[in-house]
């Protein structure tokens, strides 16, 4: 069986699904018919560092980088559900249209 080979454009959206928009690598792994392991890899060789661990608020909460960040994650957040709410609210209107 041959190796599957991926573009750089298809590699760098992949990765942008997980860093920008915060999906899981499994959750877009599985969306892109990637496996989660190929993913992690390219999200490593561009720098990722994983997913912040819950529980170190309380310690950096003072440090203006970490604020910065945390804010940065949020609003990453809030763009992705309000993306989605969206998306959920013309399905229900296409398929409200669509009944008999």
């Amino acid at each position: 069986m041959s190796r599957k080979r991926y573009t750089d454009a298809f590699k760098d959206e992949a990765c942008k699904l997980v860093m920008e928009q915060g999906y899981e690598t499994a959750v877009a792994g599985k969306q892109l018919g990637v496996p989660e392991q190929t993913i992690r890899y390219w999200l490593v060789r561009r720098g990722w560092e994983g997913p912040k661990v819950v529980g170190m608020e309380q310690e950096e909460s003072d440090d203006p980088k970490y604020l910065k960040a945390r804010v940065r994650d949020l609003e990453q957040r809030l763009r992705r559900a309000e993306m989605e709410r969206e998306i959920l609210k013309k399905a229900t209107a296409y398929f409200a249209t669509q009944s008999p």
